[in-house]
Protein backbone atom coordinates (compact mmCIF):
# COMPACT_ATOMS: atom_id res chain seq x y z
CA UNK A 1 0.00 0.00 0.00
CA UNK A 2 0.82 3.88 -0.54
CA UNK A 3 3.56 4.86 -3.02
CA UNK A 4 7.42 4.99 -3.46
CA UNK A 5 9.40 7.80 -2.93
CA UNK A 6 13.11 8.35 -3.66
CA UNK A 7 15.00 8.26 -0.05
CA UNK A 8 12.28 5.63 1.13
CA UNK A 9 13.50 3.15 3.42
CA UNK A 10 12.48 -0.30 3.06
CA UNK A 11 12.25 -3.81 5.04
CA UNK A 12 11.98 -6.73 3.36
CA UNK A 13 10.40 -9.84 5.01
CA UNK A 14 10.90 -13.07 3.56
CA UNK A 15 8.41 -15.96 4.98
CA UNK A 16 10.42 -18.41 6.47
CA UNK A 17 8.35 -21.52 6.32
CA UNK A 18 7.56 -21.20 2.30
CA UNK A 19 11.10 -20.31 1.67
CA UNK A 20 12.21 -23.81 3.67
CA UNK A 21 9.76 -25.82 1.65
CA UNK A 22 10.65 -24.11 -1.63
CA UNK A 23 14.25 -25.19 -0.81
CA UNK A 24 13.25 -28.60 -0.01
CA UNK A 25 12.06 -29.02 -3.46
CA UNK A 26 14.40 -27.22 -5.46
CA UNK A 27 17.40 -29.26 -4.26
CA UNK A 28 15.02 -32.30 -4.55
CA UNK A 29 14.80 -31.85 -8.20
CA UNK A 30 18.48 -31.40 -8.43
CA UNK A 31 18.82 -34.82 -6.83
CA UNK A 32 15.67 -36.32 -8.94
CA UNK A 33 17.62 -34.95 -12.53
CA UNK A 34 20.84 -37.08 -11.36
CA UNK A 35 18.48 -40.00 -10.72
CA UNK A 36 16.54 -40.01 -13.72
CA UNK A 37 20.00 -40.20 -15.85
CA UNK A 38 21.22 -43.06 -13.37
CA UNK A 39 18.69 -45.06 -14.07
CA UNK A 40 17.37 -44.06 -17.25
CA UNK A 41 20.50 -43.01 -19.06
CA UNK A 42 22.45 -39.61 -19.98
CA UNK A 43 20.08 -38.50 -22.58
CA UNK A 44 18.10 -37.44 -19.52
CA UNK A 45 17.31 -33.68 -19.76
CA UNK A 46 15.79 -30.95 -17.99
CA UNK A 47 13.04 -29.67 -20.16
CA UNK A 48 11.03 -27.38 -17.56
CA UNK A 49 10.53 -27.16 -13.66
CA UNK A 50 8.20 -25.91 -10.92
CA UNK A 51 9.15 -25.69 -7.68
CA UNK A 52 6.97 -24.05 -5.26
CA UNK A 53 6.41 -24.48 -1.71
CA UNK A 54 3.72 -27.85 -1.69
CA UNK A 55 5.49 -29.74 -4.36
CA UNK A 56 7.96 -30.20 -7.17
CA UNK A 57 7.40 -30.69 -10.88
CA UNK A 58 9.91 -31.91 -13.07
CA UNK A 59 10.32 -31.93 -17.10
CA UNK A 60 12.47 -34.23 -19.04
CA UNK A 61 13.38 -35.21 -22.66
CA UNK A 62 12.74 -39.33 -22.52
CA UNK A 63 11.46 -41.51 -25.29
CA UNK A 64 9.05 -43.75 -23.19
CA UNK A 65 6.42 -43.69 -20.32
CA UNK A 66 8.52 -45.20 -16.73
CA UNK A 67 8.02 -48.09 -15.57
CA UNK A 68 6.94 -49.22 -12.08
CA UNK A 69 10.12 -50.47 -11.29
CA UNK A 70 12.14 -47.72 -12.50
CA UNK A 71 10.06 -45.02 -10.55
CA UNK A 72 10.79 -47.27 -7.31
CA UNK A 73 14.98 -46.97 -8.51
CA UNK A 74 14.56 -43.19 -8.68
CA UNK A 75 12.49 -42.40 -5.99
CA UNK A 76 15.06 -44.79 -3.68
CA UNK A 77 18.06 -43.36 -5.25
CA UNK A 78 17.04 -39.65 -4.23
CA UNK A 79 15.98 -41.37 -0.86
CA UNK A 80 19.27 -42.76 -0.02
CA UNK A 81 21.21 -39.04 -0.87
CA UNK A 82 18.58 -37.44 1.30
CA UNK A 83 19.39 -40.17 4.42
CA UNK A 84 23.53 -39.43 3.69
CA UNK A 85 22.67 -35.90 4.40
CA UNK A 86 25.30 -34.30 2.44
CA UNK A 87 26.03 -30.85 2.61
CA UNK A 88 24.87 -28.85 -0.27
CA UNK A 89 27.96 -27.01 -1.91
CA UNK A 90 27.72 -23.82 -3.67
CA UNK A 91 30.52 -21.55 -5.70
CA UNK A 92 31.07 -19.14 -8.37
CA UNK A 93 32.98 -20.75 -11.78
CA UNK A 94 33.74 -20.08 -14.50
CA UNK A 95 30.71 -21.16 -16.79
CA UNK A 96 32.72 -22.57 -19.39
CA UNK A 97 35.24 -25.06 -16.60
CA UNK A 98 32.06 -26.11 -14.83
CA UNK A 99 30.25 -27.20 -17.88
CA UNK A 100 33.38 -29.01 -18.81
CA UNK A 101 33.65 -30.49 -15.25
CA UNK A 102 29.85 -32.68 -15.63
CA UNK A 103 27.77 -29.72 -14.62
CA UNK A 104 24.64 -29.50 -15.93
CA UNK A 105 23.10 -26.25 -17.54
CA UNK A 106 19.55 -25.77 -18.70
CA UNK A 107 18.03 -26.63 -22.03
CA UNK A 108 18.53 -23.06 -24.23
CA UNK A 109 19.63 -21.29 -21.30
CA UNK A 110 22.00 -18.19 -21.94
CA UNK A 111 24.95 -18.10 -19.21
CA UNK A 112 27.54 -15.35 -18.41
CA UNK A 113 31.55 -16.17 -18.13
CA UNK A 114 31.07 -16.68 -14.54
CA UNK A 115 28.09 -18.62 -12.78
CA UNK A 116 26.69 -20.39 -9.48
CA UNK A 117 27.17 -23.90 -9.65
CA UNK A 118 25.10 -26.32 -6.91
CA UNK A 119 26.31 -29.57 -6.23
CA UNK A 120 25.44 -32.32 -4.17
CA UNK A 121 28.75 -34.06 -3.97
CA UNK A 122 29.45 -36.53 -5.83
CA UNK A 123 26.23 -37.21 -7.02
CA UNK A 124 24.67 -34.23 -8.33
CA UNK A 125 26.38 -30.99 -10.32
CA UNK A 126 24.46 -28.31 -11.49
CA UNK A 127 24.84 -24.69 -12.51
CA UNK A 128 21.73 -22.82 -10.51
CA UNK A 129 21.30 -19.44 -9.05
CA UNK A 130 17.97 -20.74 -6.88
CA UNK A 131 17.80 -21.34 -2.89
CA UNK A 132 18.82 -24.85 -1.61
CA UNK A 133 19.12 -26.52 1.40
CA UNK A 134 21.96 -26.68 3.51
CA UNK A 135 22.31 -30.47 3.41
CA UNK A 136 20.40 -33.45 2.12
CA UNK A 137 18.75 -34.65 5.24
CA UNK A 138 17.15 -31.12 5.38
CA UNK A 139 14.59 -32.48 2.06
CA UNK A 140 13.01 -34.97 4.65
CA UNK A 141 11.17 -38.18 2.83
CA UNK A 142 10.60 -37.58 -1.28
CA UNK A 143 7.59 -39.39 -2.80
CA UNK A 144 6.95 -39.15 -6.28
CA UNK A 145 3.07 -38.54 -6.84
CA UNK A 146 2.64 -39.60 -10.66
CA UNK A 147 4.45 -39.63 -14.08
CA UNK A 148 3.20 -38.93 -17.52
CA UNK A 149 3.72 -37.22 -21.16
CA UNK A 150 4.04 -33.03 -20.60
CA UNK A 151 4.57 -33.14 -24.66
CA UNK A 152 6.02 -35.52 -27.59
CA UNK A 153 9.20 -36.92 -26.02
CA UNK A 154 8.90 -34.93 -22.90
CA UNK A 155 8.13 -37.19 -19.76
CA UNK A 156 6.65 -35.21 -16.53
CA UNK A 157 7.03 -36.60 -12.65
CA UNK A 158 5.49 -34.22 -10.18
CA UNK A 159 7.01 -35.44 -6.64
CA UNK A 160 6.51 -33.54 -2.62
CA UNK A 161 9.46 -33.65 -0.33
CA UNK A 162 8.61 -33.31 3.62
CA UNK A 163 6.11 -31.71 5.16
CA UNK A 164 3.97 -32.54 1.48
CA UNK A 165 5.25 -35.90 1.79
CA UNK A 166 3.75 -36.35 5.15
CA UNK A 167 0.60 -35.11 4.52
CA UNK A 168 -0.10 -37.11 1.51
CA UNK A 169 0.86 -40.22 3.31
CA UNK A 170 -1.42 -39.05 6.58
CA UNK A 171 -4.46 -38.55 3.78
CA UNK A 172 -3.16 -41.92 2.22
CA UNK A 173 -3.04 -43.94 5.45
CA UNK A 174 -6.59 -42.20 6.64
CA UNK A 175 -7.91 -44.04 3.05
CA UNK A 176 -6.98 -46.89 3.96
CA UNK A 177 -8.63 -47.47 7.03
CA UNK A 178 -11.68 -46.05 6.01
CA UNK A 179 -11.71 -48.79 3.21
CA UNK A 180 -10.51 -51.43 5.14
CA UNK A 181 -13.55 -50.57 7.50
CA UNK A 182 -15.83 -50.88 4.75
CA UNK A 183 -14.82 -53.83 3.63
CA UNK A 184 -14.44 -55.75 7.30
CA UNK A 185 -10.73 -56.50 6.61
CA UNK A 186 -7.54 -55.43 7.54
CA UNK A 187 -5.57 -52.56 5.82
CA UNK A 188 -2.81 -55.15 4.81
CA UNK A 189 -5.57 -57.47 3.52
CA UNK A 190 -7.39 -54.79 1.48
CA UNK A 191 -6.23 -55.83 -2.16
CA UNK A 192 -6.64 -59.80 -1.29
CA UNK A 193 -10.21 -58.92 -0.22
CA UNK A 194 -10.77 -56.54 -3.57
CA UNK A 195 -9.22 -59.31 -5.48
CA UNK A 196 -11.73 -61.34 -4.18
CA UNK A 197 -15.00 -59.26 -4.68
CA UNK A 198 -13.58 -58.49 -8.24
CA UNK A 199 -13.89 -62.44 -8.96
CA UNK A 200 -16.98 -63.03 -7.61
CA UNK A 201 -18.37 -59.54 -9.65
CA UNK A 202 -16.89 -61.64 -12.69
CA UNK A 203 -18.86 -64.49 -12.08
CA UNK A 204 -22.07 -62.90 -11.61
CA UNK A 205 -21.86 -61.02 -14.40
CA UNK A 206 -20.94 -63.63 -17.15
Amino acid sequence: RGALRSGMSLTAEVNVHARESTERNHTATHLLHAALRDVLGNHVKQAGSLVSTGRLRFDFFHFSSLTTKEIQSIENLVNDEILKNTKIKTEIRSTEEAISSGAMALFGEKYGDQARVVSVPPFSLELCGGTHVKATGDIGLFAIRSEGSASSGVRRIEATTGLGTAASFRQQRSQLLHLSKTLKTTPEEVLEKVTVLQEDYQCLTR
